[in-house]
């Protein structure tokens, strides 16, 4: 199969053909229709999150069924499906807890293997992991499910418990951003969103964005949190950082009215993984500080309810490219959000 290739660290990966995947016992494999550029692929292709070499990227997919390995029991050939990027053991008291997404015997496509920017990508657990993809939603649109938007959605719901009438400040207009944007539309509640890209503020202004805020590199975050406590008429009741900037992540947090709610979802890594949190205010304030790490299969159909309701996924596609320009994508992802929100890969 045709596949996108890296065999070192932040070079530039080639398309090039490797061995197809077999179906694991439990497991299946997939013909991919479509899979999105994120920016957990970049903090890999960078090694920051270490992988094994050389690899292939790519956890946000979806596609048919085109084998099925040993012990599937609720999947056949042919079967529209995605996954999320985190694919419990299905087995372990976490899941059976209903936690797969922090299990600790998890599987990442494009992570702990490889990923789906390729004509094939293997899953396993499929009886614990994959979701069946409604025909109402497309190949590109359902791209963006597997972990920008359902990342977001689990932040925004699970995590912020986010009402309608409340505020919502959203740090970061990528994919998670925007997705977490909408999704606080759709409940009813106002949302500011703060990046340091105009574009990316102009689209989030198209989307209905309640305010926006430009932030400046190097701007202090008492002063950009400043700026959001201004728009929120007094603080957010949910702050998701949704970039992975330290300095973001502490203006969230800042930027929160009494008993508020941060939620990081933007991956902080390496050197960036213990931003300065004033501890003496969350305290004081009864301030919350969660992490968010994807969403279980089991808590898809809310979300597709949502989204058939209330939300256009296509709102969130801004370009689509084939899967040879998939490389310079890919390496395009350490730049801040350009406002043309987020790149698929259609095979």
């Amino acid at each position: 199969m045709r596949a996108v290739v890296y065999d070192a660290y932040e070079q530039l990966p080639t398309v090039r053909e490797v061995p197809a995947p077999g179906a694991p016992d439990g497991g299946v494999v997939l013909d991919v229709a479509a899979t999105g550029v994120c920016r957990s692929d970049w903090h890999a292709w960078m090694g920051h999150d270490p992988v094994a070499l050389p690899h292939v990227p790519g956890h946000e997919l979806v596609g048919t069924i085109a084998a099925v390995g040993a012990g599937v029991r609720n999947w056949r050939v042919g079967d529209r499906v995605t996954t999320p990027f985190v694919c419990g053991c299905g087995v372990c008291e976490t899941c059976r807890a209903g936690d797969p997404q922090v299990c600790p015997d998890q599987t990442q496509p494009g992570f702990t293997g490889w990923g789906s920017f390729a004509q094939q990508v293997a899953a396993r657990a499929a009886d614990a992991n994959l979701v069946a993809v409604p025909a109402t939603i497309g190949d590109v649109e359902a791209a963006a499910l597997g972990c920008r938007f359902a990342t977001a959605y689990r932040a925004v719901t699970g995590h912020g418990g986010l009402r309608a009438g409340q505020w919502l400040a959203v740090y970061g207009a990528g994919g998670v951003g925007l997705s977490a944007l909408l999704i606080g539309l759709a409940l009813g509640a106002r949302v500011v969103v703060v990046d340091v890209a105009e574009p990316a503020l102009e689209l989030a202004a198209r989307l209905g964005a309640t305010g926006v805020v430009r932030s400046a590199p190097g701007e202090p975050a008492e002063e950009i949190a400043r700026r959001v406590r201004e728009a929120s008429d007094g603080g957010a009741h949910v702050g998701v950082e949704a970039i992975g900037r330290p300095e973001a992540a502490v203006a969230s947090l800042l930027s929160l009215r009494r008993r508020g709610r941060h939620v990081q979802a933007g991956l902080l890594l390496g050197r960036d993984a213990t931003p300065p949190f004033p501890m003496d205010r969350v305290v004081a304030q009864e301030l919350s500080i969660h992490g968010t790490h994807g969403l279980a299969a089991a808590d898809y159909p809310a979300m597709l309810d949502l989204v058939a309701a209330r939300i256009d996924l296509s709102a969130l596609v801004g370009r689509v490219i084939s899967l040879q320009e998939a490389p310079a994508a890919l390496a395009a992802m350490g730049g801040p959000a350009t406002g043309s929100g987020m790149t698929v890969v259609r095979l």
